[in-house]
């Protein structure tokens, strides 16, 4: 007999055997004891997960001599036909190269025929979402009602491309990616019933390496077998798949935390010298800092990282003093340059150029470290703030609208006391002229902020006692803004003023020499900003540096 390759002799004769998918198995086993077994089964889910070795035990299940049951014999001549692939009632076709509406009308036509001597005629149909849109029209009248003596099997790894037609006439079972862990210890057992000596360090990466393929992982085992001779180490499954060591990641984790570049340029280098594909190290290397960047999350994140218990609490002791944000920022370089790496002429170049960028930008600051920062900004700006208070004096502040009543009424009840020599003056009765525009503004300003910001832009002047021109400087929107308020200028003139001003507008907007002169003044107060110290400090202080500088 010829050699017969792992993923064939190792494949699960009962349901039992299935790894992992005891969703699918439990639930056809219930079925088939108690008699509910549908007429249009359909298996999806990834590549190498069970779908077709799932089809054939179930047509076991079905057709044994001591069945239908959940366990089938595996010694009668229907199990032994359907294990060998040569059963006269089992028919397994693929949908690929039998898609054509002509190939269906003739499965339809072998329907009526009773089965040659089994219990059912089942037909599994692998990669069943190749047919055309005309054969699973042709099927549909058939896969609705078929026979009592047929069973239809689907199995595919894209059910989105089977139309809804099909879905709604079968029981559908979605198999799922086998875990790490599974796939090890099946390899394992397999080992030892070959007699070869195998690390388990080497199982996992085999393991990783087929993506939660069980029909992966054993393809890659027989490899590894036929080229090894002797106890199998894990540098030589490295070798031959061409991936990095386990080892080797965390060596250049730890240099990239250590933010010893020379030490992460030596190892990709070394690397690229061993003669392993750069994409595929990429890849490794991208999935190992994802893989932390979850085990620093907590301890209720760590179900969600598919590795060894050994390699999890190597993370976590390698991330355990590792800021989130330094963490986060590695990762997200490295994903970034996802289609440097793919479509690069020289991916090792694009790898390097990461972590060259990653050394040279500073790390994210955290918030607690932000909020320690404005704090000791704040303690270093109140001393500058008094310092610069005391140099200047106090300020007076502009009156508001209590306090200048309360002086009105002062006046009206002690006209002879002599004014203090400290009393602010009153708003009230003010001369035209300057001083009662400035209380009118200082009024505005305090009732209505924007329209006072557009009044300081004015030029006033008193032609008459009770005429007030007002020119609006600006651009159109701010002649409008105050010409809408002018009635409520010409109320606080009145009351200000004690009679009554009738205001005038006009607008002209400032000539091209002022507004140049306003610019020149506005840069050289922007170039003040950014050299007073304070600033410079906190640029300094936060790392960071002046995008925009508003004057107000």
């Amino acid at each position: 007999m010829s050699y017969l390759v792992f993923a064939r002799k190792y494949r699960p004769q009962n349901f039992d055997e299935v790894v992992q998918q005891e969703h699918v198995t439990r639930t056809l086993k219930n079925a088939i004891s108690a008699g509910r077994v549908p007429h249009a089964l359909l298996f999806t889910g990834p590549r190498g997960t069970g779908k077709t070795t799932v089809a054939r035990i179930f047509a076991k299940a079905m057709n044994c001599a001591q069945g239908p049951t959940p366990t089938p014999c595996n010694a009668c001549r229907s199990c032994d036909e359907i294990t060998n692939g040569h059963a006269a009632d089992v028919f397994e076709i693929d949908g690929a190269s039998n898609n054509s509406v002509d190939q269906v009308r003739e499965l339809r036509e072998n329907l009526k025929y009773m089965p040659a001597h089994s219990r059912h005629k089942i037909y599994i149909i692998d990669e069943v979402h190749m047919l055309s849109l005309a054969a699973f029209n042709a099927l549909l009248k058939t896969l609705e009602e078929p026979p009592a003596h047929v069973l239809f099997v689907f199995a595919t790894t894209d059910p989105h491309k089977i139309p809804v037609t099909i879905l709604s006439r079968c029981q559908r079972h979605d198999l799922r990616r086998i875990d790490l862990s599974a796939i090890s210890d099946q390899m394992r057992r397999i080992c030892d019933q070959e007699s070869v000596v195998i690390d388990d360090a080497g199982l996992t990466m085999i393991a990783r390496e087929a993506g939660g393929s069980m029909r992966d992982a054993l393809s890659l085992l027989d490899h590894v077998f036929a080229c090894a001779e002797g106890p199998i180490k894990t540098d030589l499954i490295a070798e031959l798949l061409g991936s990095a060591e386990r080892r080797q990641l965390f060596e250049l984790s730890a240099a990239v935390f250590a933010r010893d570049i020379a030490q992460v340029l030596a190892m990709i280098d070394t690397v690229w010298r061993r003669g392993l594909e750069m994409k595929r190290f990429y890849c490794d290397l991208l999935s190992h800092f994802q893989s932390m960047a979850i085990i620093k999350l907590g301890d209720k994140a760590v179900r969600l990282v598919d590795l060894p218990a050994h390699e999890i609490k190597q993370m976590q002791s390698q991330v355990r003093d590792v800021s989130d944000g330094f963490l986060t920022q590695a990762l997200d370089l490295l994903f970034q340059i996802e289609p440097s790496i793919k479509w690069s002429a020289q991916p090792k170049l694009a790898l390097e150029m990461v972590f060259l960028k990653l050394f040279q930008s500073p790390p994210a600051l955290s918030v607690e470290n932000l909020i320690k920062g404005l704090d000791q900004l704040r303690s270093v700006a109140h001393p500058a703030e008094r310092t610069s208070s005391q140099e200047m004096g106090p300020r007076e502040s502009p009156p508001s609208s209590q306090e200048q009543e309360d002086q009105s009424l002062s006046r009206q009840t002690a006209p002879t006391e002599p004014a203090r020599a400290d009393a602010r003056p009153s708003c009230v009765a003010a001369p035209l002229g300057a001083p009662l525009w400035d209380c009118v503004v200082r009024h505005v300003i305090a009732d209505k902020p924007p329209l006072g910001a557009f009044l300081n832009k004015c030029r006033a002047s008193f032609p008459e006692e009770t005429r007030l021109e007002l020119e609006v400087c600006g651009n159109d929107f701010t002649f409008k803004n105050v010409q809408k308020n002018a009635d409520y200028l010409e109320k606080i003139c009145a009351d200000l003023s004690g009679k009554p001003i009738k205001i005038v507008l006009t607008a002209n907007c400032e000539d091209t020499g002022g507004k140049r002169k306003e610019k020149m003044k506005t840069e050289r107060l922007k170039q003040k900003a950014l050299t007073d110290p304070l600033v410079m400090e906190a640029v300094e202080l936060f790392r960071g540096k002046v995008v925009d500088i508003k004057v107000i």
